[in-house]
Formats: C-alpha cells, sequence, structure tokens
C-alpha cells in the first residue's frame, strides 16, 4: 500500500506490504526517480553483553543508475566510502532511540534500487530507514526525519537538490525526532563568487568612468556561530514538521510492540554503599590514573582487591556484580566533580585546554610533517604532493564517469596508541569517519583551481580523546610545512556537555573518560573567521538552544587559543624545498608543439629521460605541463624546451612565453638591481598574466599575482596590451625576470 507525504521541499511515497515481508519492518520509499529498500529484522537470542548490537548497512546498487561495477570483478563487493560513511551517519541518528537494557542483534539494511542524480541520497537513506524501524515490531515510538540546510544567494534551503547543493555556502545535515536533535554533521563549501572590488586600474584611460570592478573571488565560506544557530534553527523545525508527518502517517500500521526481555543493570546498593564507606579515595586516585590513559588499569586492581575483602568473601559477591557497581559509581564521582566542584579528573578547569607542544617536518625526506601533542592526544601527520593524476579515483551513483579526489586524509589508529596489543587492520567505519571529518575541516582553506593532488595521513601515537581534532590541527601545519599555499590555518577541538538534574557544565578540550561519560560530545573546526566543519553526537535527547549556543562560543575560545600556539609554530617553519615536487606551467604557441614532440616523439622521450620529469602538452592551448620529484631537473627541462621553442629554425624565431619571461634576441642582456622600479610597455596578455617590455627591449613577466592585492581571474580586466607601466623588479636569473605591478 502507498503513502504519500510532501514534507520539506519534497514528495515522499512508502509503500509498504508489498516487498521484504519477512522481515520485522520494510520499507520502500521513491522520490523523485529514486527508489530506496529499507528492511531491518533482528534475532531471538541476546547477546551477552549489555549493549545494543545493531548493524547498519546502506549500499548502492550501480544497475540504479544503469553503470556496471567499475573494476575488474563486475558485481558489488567493498563498501564505497560514501556508503560507509551513509551507514555510519544511520547508526548515530537510530542507535539512541532503542530502549535501555535492548541487546537483540538487530541488522537494518538499506539498498538504492533506482537513482536519480538529484536526489540526496542521504536524506532519503535515513528517512527510509527510519521508517521501516518506526513500523517494526521492535519498541521503538518515535520517528526520526533527516534534513540538510544549505545556503544558496545568502538564503536558507531545506533539502536543496544536488545540482543545487555545489551553489551552496553551507552543508548542514541534522537528524532528529519532532522533540529533539540527535546528530548534526556541517561543512562549509569554498566557492568562486562575484564581489564588487575596488578597480585596481594603473590608467584611468583604461576604465575612465567606473571606480569598481565586479570580479570572482575565491571565499572560505566559514560560518559564524549564530550562522549555524539559525542554520540549526531552520532544521529543528523541519524534523519537527517531517518527524510528525511521518507518525501520524505510520502510525496506524505500526506493528505492536514485540514482548522482549531487557537487560538490567548488574548493581548493588550495598557494595556501592560499601565502595563509597572504604574506597571512595582509591576510586578517585583510579579516575586520576585514568585521566592520563584511556585504560581502566587502575580499577581493574581495585576490583581485585575488594573481591579479597573478607566482606565479599562472606557476602559471596559476583565479581561482575562488583564491576559494574565499580563502574556506575566511577561514572558517578566523574560527574558529581564536573557539575558540582566544576573540576575535572586531570585536574583542569572546565574551560582549560590541555598543554600543546608542536614539532614540524621531523620527518627529513616526507614533504611536510607535523607532530602534534595535546596532553595525551598525539599525532603524526605527513603531507604527501603529487601531480593532478595521483589523485584517487571514485566512482559516486549520482555521478557519470569516474572523479578523481585529489585531497585525501587517511587517519589511522592502532592498538598501541591506546595501549592495547591488537593485529593493525584495514581501516573501519570510525577511522573513515575521522579521516572525512578532517577533510571537510581543512579543504576550504585549500586553492580550489590548484594543480596538485595533496595525500594527508594521520598516525594516531598516543589517544586520551579527539585525536581527530589532533588530526586536523596537525594537518593544517603539515600542509604550511610543505609548502601548500594555506590560507587560513584550522584548528579543532572537542567539547562536552555534563547534566545533572537542572545543572549543567560545558567542557574543553574533553579526554576519553569525558567522553564515554558525557551526554553529548562535539567537535568544531574552523578558523579565526569561523567554523569550517561541525560534528556533534546528543546522547540524552533534546538540547537547549541557549546550551548550544554557550558550548559554540565556548568552543571558539579553546580554538583561538589553540590557533594562537598554531601561528607561532607556522611562523618557524622552515619548507625544505630540496626534496618537494616541482610543476611548471606555462603557455607557448601552439604550433611549437610539434618541435617539442620530435620526429615519432623521439625530442619528448629524451627530455623525460634526461631530466627525470613528466610532460603533458596540450596541443589546443598550447599549454606545457612539466613535473617532476627534483626541483632543479624540472626547471632545467623547461629551460631545455624553452630553447627548443625559441630557436630560430622553429619558425618566427621565437618568444619565451613561459612564467619568467625571456630575451627576444642576442643583444646584451640588461641587468636590473632588486626592487628597482622601471617604466614598461605591455606587450602580450595570457591567463596568468602579462609579458612587459622593459628597457634594453627585454621581457619580464608580470604574474597574476602581482597585479593587485587580491586574486585576479581576468589579467584583461586590469591592463590592456600598450599600456605603459611602472612594475617593480622583484628576481632577475638570466633573462629571466620576475616583476610586480607598482600601483600610483
Amino acid at each position: 500500500m502507498e503513502y504519500k507525504v510532501d514534507v520539506n521541499n519534497q514528495e515522499e511515497i512508502y509503500d509498504i506490504g508489498k516487498v521484504a515481508k519477512q522481515a520485522a519492518g520494510a520499507v520502500m520509499l521513491k522520490i523523485k526517480d529514486t527508489v530506496i529498500l529499507a528492511a531491518i529484522s533482528r534475532d531471538d537470542d541476546q547477546v551477552d553483553g549489555n549493549f545494543v548490537p545493531l548493524t547498519v548497512q546502506y549500499i548502492e546498487k550501480t544497475y540504479a543508475l544503469g553503470k556496471f561495477p567499475g573494476g575488474f570483478i563486475k558485481r558489488e563487493t567493498k563498501p564505497s566510502d560514501f556508503e560507509t560513511l551513509t551507514s555510519r551517519v544511520i547508526d548515530r541518528s537510530l542507535r539512541p532511540l532503542f530502549p535501555d537494557g535492548y541487546a537483540y542483534p538487530t541488522q537494518l539494511t538499506v539498498f538504492v534500487l533506482s537513482c536519480d542524480p538529484e536526489v540526496d541520497l542521504q536524506v532519503a537513506a535515513l528517512n527510509a530507514a527510519s521508517a521501516a524501524l518506526y513500523i517494526s515490531d521492535i519498541p521503538v515510538n518515535k520517528s526520526v526525519c533527516g534534513v540538510r540546510i544549505g545556503k544558496i544567494d545568502g538564503e536558507l534551503v531545506v533539502n536543496p537538490s544536488n545540482s543545487e547543493l555545489e551553489n551552496s555556502s553551507l552543508d548542514l545535515y541534522v537528524s532528529g525526532t519532532k522533540e529533539e536533535l540527535l546528530m548534526i554533521e556541517m561543512r562549509a563549501i569554498a566557492t568562486t563568487q562575484t564581489e564588487v572590488i575596488p578597480s585596481m586600474s594603473i590608467d584611468p584611460m583604461i576604465d575612465p568612468t567606473m571606480s569598481e570592478n565586479l570580479i570572482p573571488v575565491e571565499k572560505i565560506n566559514e560560518a559564524s556561530e549564530d550562522e549555524i544557530l539559525k542554520a540549526i534553527d531552520k532544521a529543528q523545525d523541519a524534523i519537527s514538521q517531517g518527524s510528525t508527518a511521518y507518525e501520524n502517517m505510520f502510525s496506524p500500521i505500526k506493528k505492536d510492540d514485540a514482548v522482549l526481555e531487557y537487560k538490567k543493570d548488574l548493581l548493588d546498593n550495598g557494595i556501592e554503599t560499601y565502595i563509597d564507606e572504604f574506597y571512595k579515595d582509591d576510586v578517585k586516585d583510579a579516575i586520576s590514573q585514568m585521566a592520563k590513559s584511556e585504560r581502566a588499569t587502575g580499577l581493574k586492581k581495585l576490583v581485585k582487591k575488594i573481591m579479597s575483602d573478607d566482606i565479599a568473601k562472606e557476602e559471596d559477591w559476583d565479581e561482575e556484580i562488583v564491576k559494574n557497581v565499580m563502574n556506575d559509581y566511577k561514572r558517578k564521582i566523574v560527574r558529581k566533580m564536573i557539575v558540582e566542584d566544576k573540576i575535572r579528573a586531570d585536574g583542569r578547569s572546565l574551560t582549560q585546554v590541555r598543554p600543546i607542544s608542536i614539532e614540524t617536518n621531523l620527518l627529513p625526506r616526507t614533504h611536510g610533517s607535523c607532530l602534534f601533542t595535546r596532553g595525551q592526544t598525539q599525532a603524526l601527520v605527513t603531507v604527501t604532493l603529487g601531480g593532478d593524476k595521483d589523485g584517487q579515483m571514485y566512482e559516486r551513483l549520482t555521478s557519470k564517469g569516474n572523479l578523481t579526489e585529489n585531497f585525501m586524509v587517511n587517519y589511522n589508529f592502532p592498538g598501541f596508541s591506546v595501549g592495547e596489543a591488537g593485529f593493525i587492520r584495514a581501516p573501519g567505519r570510525r577511522e573513515l569517519g575521522h579521516g572525512n571529518l578532517a577533510r571537510r575541516a581543512l579543504e576550504p582553506t585549500l586553492d580550489m583551481d590548484r594543480l596538485q593532488t595533496i595525500r594527508l595521513v594521520s598516525e594516531i601515537l598516543e589517544s586520551n580523546g579527539s585525536s581527530s581534532q589532533a588530526t586536523i590541527c596537525g594537518g593544517s601545519l603539515a600542509l604550511k610545512a610543505a609548502g601548500v599555499d594555506v590560507k587560513k590555518l584550522v584548528a579543532g577541538i572537542a567539547m562536552g556537555v555534563v547534566f545533572e538534574d537542572d545543572k549543567h557544565a560545558i567542557l574543553t578540550d574533553i579526554m576519553g573518560l569525558e567522553d564515554h561519560y558525557g551526554d553529548m560530545d562535539f567537535k568544531v573546526a574552523g578558523t579565526v573567521d569561523g567554523i569550517t566543519a561541525l560534528q556533534m553526537d546528543i546522547k540524552l535527547g533534546g538540547i537547549s538552544r541557549d546550551i548550544l549556543k554557550e558550548a559554540l562560543y565556548q568552543a571558539k575560545e579553546g580554538r583561538n587559543h589553540i590557533l594562537a600556539i598554531m601561528e607561532e609554530a607556522a611562523a618557524n617553519i622552515h619548507v625544505n624545498n630540496k626534496i618537494l615536487p616541482k610543476l611548471e606551467l606555462f603557455s607557448i604557441d601552439p604550433s611549437k608543439i610539434v618541435d617539442i614532440i620530435g620526429q615519432a616523439g623521439k625530442t619528448i622521450r629524451e627530455i623525460i629521460e634526461k631530466f627525470e620529469v613528466s610532460i603533458d602538452l596540450d596541443r589546443d592551448k598550447g599549454e606545457v605541463k612539466i613535473a617532476g620529484d627534483n626541483k632543479e631537473k624540472v626547471e632545467a627541462a623547461t629551460n631545455h624546451i624553452v630553447e627548443i621553442v625559441n630557436k630560430p629554425s622553429s619558425g618566427r624565431g621565437g618568444r619565451d612565453n613561459r612564467r619568467g619571461g625571456g630575451h627576444r634576441d642576442s643583444r646584451p642582456i640588461p641587468q636590473f638591481a632588486k626592487d628597482e622600479i622601471v617604466a614598461g610597455v605591455v606587450k602580450r596578455i595570457v591567463d596568468f598574466g602579462a609579458f612587459v617590455e622593459l628597457p634594453g627591449g627585454i621581457d619580464g613577466l608580470l604574474h597574476v599575482s602581482k597585479i593587485a592585492d587580491h586574486r585576479v581571474e581576468k589579467v584583461s580586466d586590469y591592463i590592456e596590451i600598450d599600456q605603459k607601466v611602472k612594475v617593480k623588479i622583484l628576481k632577475q636569473n638570466g633573462n629571466k625576470i620576475e616583476l610586480a605591478l607598482v600601483r600610483d
């Protein structure tokens, strides 16, 4: 039977009772041409532990868009990163709804059977999964709704299409019930926007009437705390409307709750009183030790000590019950210290950040590295630079053909980082999730038009809370250490909230113990000007807007504290240029491409072998791209190609169009002093700048970055052919001269 609902800017059609009828609950959701099947089932026997054994699998079928699976094996195999991250989003949104003590193995499967490229699959998948859970016999009596908020042309938009999201400056994904929020994920999106900028024209004859020009400017689009709150308010209204509509629609067909047994916490008030009377100080000492490590070794020893007491032997206490009572007592002590005493297990105040130390480029042969240590959390972050062809190829169901990821963040969490012995395996959902959060935080600060491929790897060497945020801090500095043009440094900080009755406490820079026993944790990453990424999981249910605002602004204080330390470290970075790969991109007359290739490709092969470089040629544009691991060899190969192009025998006598300029004949090369200001005439304009004829008949390159004090997209908007200009000599190396425009 079909159920239709218009909610949050889209029509959703749920087909129930048609397919997968043996599952505990199943729905087929249709939005436009997207069709998603969600089915949930559970076992009859409980697991031994007291936890919710929920497994979520979101799977995209390539036939959904008439595609074959990529690779050698033509069937769906290993899940993509997007599938894994979407499974994680569904799990984090639905897990808090299960009743306490529910311990039945439960499997939630979501298939994408048909795909409309304009439909947001993460929103649709969560709504379908929630519907399957809600109508099942599993005792969950709240419906979850997921929405995405974009900001397009300054306006907040609920559930923008995929193409609309490409023009958005904000990507905020929120899930919740009609009463409370459950999960928030946010990223800022760097965009190129057209803005009014004061004209930097040198000669009033160029533009005598206008004092302003419209030019595209690349922006990071960090969001302020107030902007985030406004977007969350928008999402909360949409979620409330959606969840209410779902419950009204599905309540009549919801199955009766199954009669299930629930595991009870194995607690004993008498044992707790005994611990409080005789072992309270020992517990506090053990908690203090846990503040230095995620391992609860001290408490395990304490349980053994209690079990050896005469009372324990006389009362025949069960060790498992003593252990559970100890964990519950420890939780109460930790929370009481925070909320009532305003002090934490390691002695810090609520707003205090742990000590930070930073060391950059400690690894001599990596392109960039940073060892970032905050308290007992330590990340060794490295950066590897490559060409545009070194990117990670991947498929996306909503996109045609293969895509390439040119900024990769890999997060690794070996067992020794928490003092455990364990085999290192392929990254799991947690590792992929933390790496994705770091990538979303850092990517807006990188040049959108970069030719480089960047791989950032974070090895967690110690962990006691917020290792993903250490990855962000170390990653931003590692990028700087590799000579990458980072617009602004990004710092990340993990926050926590503890509620007791009508009191609450907000914690800055939480450690593992506080993450485990807190009611909410959220991670905030951003620059000095705003937030670039946000992730929040709310464990207890709803949170008021005032507390959320307080937490965001307290996070801002902590973030700025860390950024100040990072700025000091960045000022002392020594980039190891000798080992960095080099990339040269320049333009020549397209007719000269054949001279570079040579007869049957002989010339270009000789250049590649001699200088150990790779060369890409664009015959239509006349672009030459040379890349290699050795800067000197790349420059030598570039000079060699310039000489080939400029040989008189090649046609016109040639003129060097390369960045850096060139000499046009055999006359003596004029010599200029550094920072000397001379008059020149613009002779040619190219996409990367202009060539200016200087006294003595030599050309110098006025690079696009030296025309104005901001990003220039179109050189001809600022200067024109035969214009007389004043330029400063920045650098001269023979016939190669670099210039900067002097503005009157």
